[in-house]
């Protein structure tokens, strides 16, 4: 079975299922990001193999172009080892190209974190959920709500599987102990609650100079330290647009692993984010986040009281303010439970792999002749409620412009990889 990837989010939520298929689990690494900060180090952290293929010469390339690539080499790949299954998460360019390389070549598909929908077409994500959705064989969905997305749009229900989301068992795994976490805090010289953690990487927030700047300004003003672990992309934005001042009035710091932001945001008062992800690792976490778009895919964060929606701008500021001063908010969350799942989801979303392989036709597409699968308890129905040593910090300080000097540079080559980098040839032995 091929597990594609191609991103820090898809390898940490990933984590599980590989694990659990062992050494059936041939993993793909699409290169989508090539920055070892970004998904090499995580490999490591979570204590996976290396990626048995890996393409390169990707990160960086326009969508059309990364996209275009990405199907066309994944299906070289695929159309050598014939995987019996390929197994995609979520909604990255990655899973895109992987789900339509495995179609066309009339592999199955299975979708981990199936039927999110923020409806709002302008979001490259948005559109690969919905590529996506057309093309599994196999859906995982993660939440009632996006079992219900799926149902709408005409899925099958049989082969809708409500599983619960794999951040659960991702975030119980990868946070570090108590004594693991006071030493994060003491590294980067801060105190528990004392502190915002901060993450901005999206496109339409780093890309925008004025929304850019608006989003840092906001975070200066909060009247406690803020952490921010800079993205690259960020990095490079803040430079070319001449945000250095704004930057120094944060603790800005270079990207950290898996293990170490858990740290981090275990011991935050608040979290501030346009991830997706850390919309769901805050309601494990039992910590409040202030989500800096305009629309979520991630209701269930904000309905249950975790996370609320601010507009990049001011709004940030309001947001962030009015939750720092709520007294009973940490007691009203640490009572709550994740609406994400159980921790469990990992384990049922391999049996549906098992089930699914042990069914696969080689070489032919099975369509509407072919039942769909099924894996022993595991079916849609409400879940209950749930219940390592991170690396070393980065030394904190100044202006990543000066200290960390980065060349004003165009969208493309903000993130392209080096000249060097060269595809690793493709062979049955790979997958």
């Amino acid at each position: 079975m091929a597990v594609v990837l191609g991103t820090r989010p898809e390898v940490v939520k990933l984590a599980g299922v590989i694990h659990g298929l062992g050494a059936d689990a041939q993993v793909v690494h699409t290169g989508q990001h090539y920055d070892d900060s970004l998904s090499g180090g995580i490999f490591r952290g979570l204590g996976l193999p290396d990626p048995q293929v890996r393409i390169r010469r990707v990160g960086g390339l326009p969508r059309v172009e990364q996209m275009s690539s990405m199907i066309g080499r994944l299906g070289q790949a695929f159309e050598t080892a014939r995987p019996a299954v390929v197994v995609v998460q979520g909604d990255t360019n990655s899973a895109s190209a992987a789900a339509q390389a495995a179609h066309y070549l009339g592999i199955q598909v299975v979708h981990v974190e199936a039927g999110l929908r923020s409806y709002d077409r302008s979001m490259p994500e948005e559109i690969n959920r919905r590529v996506i959705g057309v093309l599994a064989d196999v859906h995982c969905a993660p939440t009632a709500g996006a079992v219900a997305h799926l149902r709408a749009e005409g899925v099958e229900p049989d082969r809708i599987h409500l599983t619960g989301n794999t951040v659960i068992e991702a975030v119980l795994a990868s946070l570090p102990g108590p004594a693991s976490r006071a030493a994060v805090l003491r590294g980067y010289g801060l105190s528990p609650g004392g502190f915002v953690l901060a993450t901005v990487h999206r496109p339409e927030n780093t890309d925008d100079p004025e929304r850019l700047g608006a989003i840092l300004g906001e975070l200066a003003g909060l009247g406690l330290p803020v952490l921010l672990p800079i993205h690259p992309r960020t990095a490079a934005r803040a430079c070319q647009y001449g945000l250095g001042p704004l930057l120094a009035g944060l603790r800005v710091v270079e990207p950290v692993d898996h293990a170490t932001f858990l740290a981090l945001a275990h011991g935050a008062r608040l979290l501030v984010s346009d991830s997706g992800g850390v919309q769901e690792e805050c309601t494990v976490l039992k910590k409040p986040l202030v989500v800096v778009r305009n629309n979520t895919e991630r209701p269930e964060a904000m309905t249950d009281g975790f996370a609320v929606l601010a507009s990049p701008g001011p709004e940030v500021g309001v947001r962030a303010r009015a939750m720092l001063a709520d007294p009973g908010l940490a007691a009203r969350l640490a009572a709550r439970p994740s609406p994400f799942g159980d921790g469990r989801a990992s384990d049922r979303i391999v049996a549906l792999i098992r089930a699914l392989a042990e069914r696969a036709v080689p070489r032919t597409r099975r369509d509407s002749e072919h039942s769909a699968v099924a894996a022993p308890g595991v079916r849609p129905a409400t879940l209950p409620s749930p219940a390592a040593v991170p690396a070393g910090p980065t030394p904190s300080g100044g202006d990543p412009c000066t200290d960390h000097p980065t060349q004003p540079v165009s969208p493309v080559e903000a993130s392209s990889p080096p000249r060097e980098a060269a595809a690793m040839p493709l062979s049955s032995s790979s997958l």
